[in-house]
């Protein structure tokens, strides 16, 4: 039996997964006990159907235009969707017993794991006994030793309810951190500011919600968003939002998913993507390890690799956006992490020449299997095959070959495919 801790969008996509494959699946969580929104792009509700919770996105999302302010300018950008969390937790766990999931719901006390398996004991359940465990509690997962982590933030989350009015959304840049606001057509509204722990200097607990509602009440852009309305049940949730990565994500009978594996800092993606984008090869990874022992360590490197490369993705293109506000540079927070993690370009230039062949593992048949990939600026773990043509021979052609004669054997869909592939690498016919 698969044990799978958690029921977020990761372990629910995981679990899914396997019982696509036939695995007895048992999921063990305890549900979020707080109302909370997340804005999410077009990109993560096309994942999120592509991983099968469709009811969880049945009466979750509504389509929000975002307002940004950032570095003194304002502007538009694309259609942000705000997910109500309670209504799409309740669609998880009708998607998850449509496709045969064990539920349990409870705390999780102890996790004790050897090389025979897994114990673990439930708060008001019987001790459970798995074969195999995918960790995808997110952040409160037990950590695994130092991993890599970034500038230490916490986000405030307020919460209040108003009168009804229009969905929208905005994102503001402040002099010590960011913000983002939300209000939904029933009068709910959220404001949440992302600080740095070492320089914040926040007041005690029992004063911190009266210093948040200061800090909105200062802002001329929360002020115009929110307007004049009174305030009602309003809330505070302190989260930490710090970026980390796990520094093992694997093993012979175990896996990590989501934030489990890596948490992004909320602004450099969105958080349900990056913890979809780990999740939905786990069930790859594991049917290899349960089925395929032989290939253990390969499947192991699969998701090793491909998590660690995600994270400093995510950092990077995070940090680009941390230095775009340049009216507070010398700020402790802006400072910290317009730097971080490194100085490796989040794009780097496209060039046909540099592009280079090696082994590597890839996903074929449901297994982590080794074939030739080819490695190029954007895909540094490599690409197999695109629109069902091997690129590894392909480029191999082309570097002997004319293009016409390279390329005289693929369809028109797949020419037309590859040729935009070739191009984007830098290829000059």
């Amino acid at each position: 039996m698969i044990c799978i801790l958690g029921a977020g969008p990761a372990g629910a996509a995981v679990a899914l997964g396997l019982r696509r494959l036939g695995y007895p699946v048992t999921l063990v969580s305890e549900w979020r006990r707080f109302a909370a929104l997340e804005g999410v792009s077009v990109r993560v509700l096309e994942a999120l159907r592509g991983a099968g919770l469709n009811h969880a996105l049945a009466d979750a999302a509504l389509p929000s235009q975002r307002q940004v302010w950032w570095n003194g300018q304002q502007h538009a950008q694309n259609i942000e969707f705000l997910l109500d969390r309670p209504s799409f937790d309740r669609g998880l766990r009708e998607d998850l017993r449509g496709a045969g999931v064990e539920l349990i719901e409870g705390r999780v006390l102890t996790v004790q794991t050897s090389a025979e398996g897994h114990r673990v004991e439930i708060e008001g359940h019987e001790v459970l006994v798995a074969d195999f465990l995918v960790e995808a509690r997110g952040r409160s997962t037990p950590t695994l030793g130092k991993g890599l982590r970034g500038p230490e933030t916490v986000s405030l989350l307020n919460r209040w309810q108003a009168t009804a009015g229009d969905t929208a959304s905005a994102v503001e840049s402040l002099e010590d951190g960011w913000a983002w606001m939300a209000r939904r057509a029933d009068g709910q509204c959220y404001w949440q500011w992302t600080v740095d722990v070492a320089s914040a200097s926040l007041p005690g607990k029992a004063m911190l919600l009266e210093y948040c509602r200061q800090r909105r009440h200062e802002s001329a852009v929360a002020r115009a968003f929110f307007g004049d309305q009174p305030q009602n049940d309003l809330q505070l949730h302190a989260r930490s939002s710090t970026a980390i990565l796990s520094p093992q994500v694997c093993g012979d009978n175990w896996i990590r998913v989501g934030d489990a594996a890596m948490a992004v800092d909320p602004l450099s993606g969105n958080g349900i993507f990056q913890s979809l984008s780990s999740a939905l090869q786990a069930p790859t990874v594991i049917n290899t390890l349960l089925r395929k022992p032989e290939r253990a360590a390969l499947a192991q490197r699969f998701h090793q690799q491909r998590v660690e490369q995600l994270f400093l993705r995510f950092a990077r293109i995070g940090r680009d956006f941390y230095a775009d506000e340049q009216r507070w540079r010398e700020q402790p927070f802006w400072q910290a992490r317009r730097c971080w993690p490194d100085a490796e370009v989040a794009h780097a230039e496209a060039d046909f020449a540099l592009l280079r062949i090696e082994r590597a593992p890839v996903l074929r048949d449901g297994f982590v299997d080794e074939a030739e990939v080819v490695i190029t600026a954007d895909q540094p773990l490599g690409i197999w095959h695109v629109q069902g043509v091997e690129l590894a021979p392909l480029v191999r052609r082309l570097w002997a070959e004319p293009a016409e004669q390279a390329l005289a054997g693929l369809t028109v869909e797949q020419g037309r495919v590859v040729r935009s592939w070739l191009l984007a690498q830098g290829f000059k016919p």
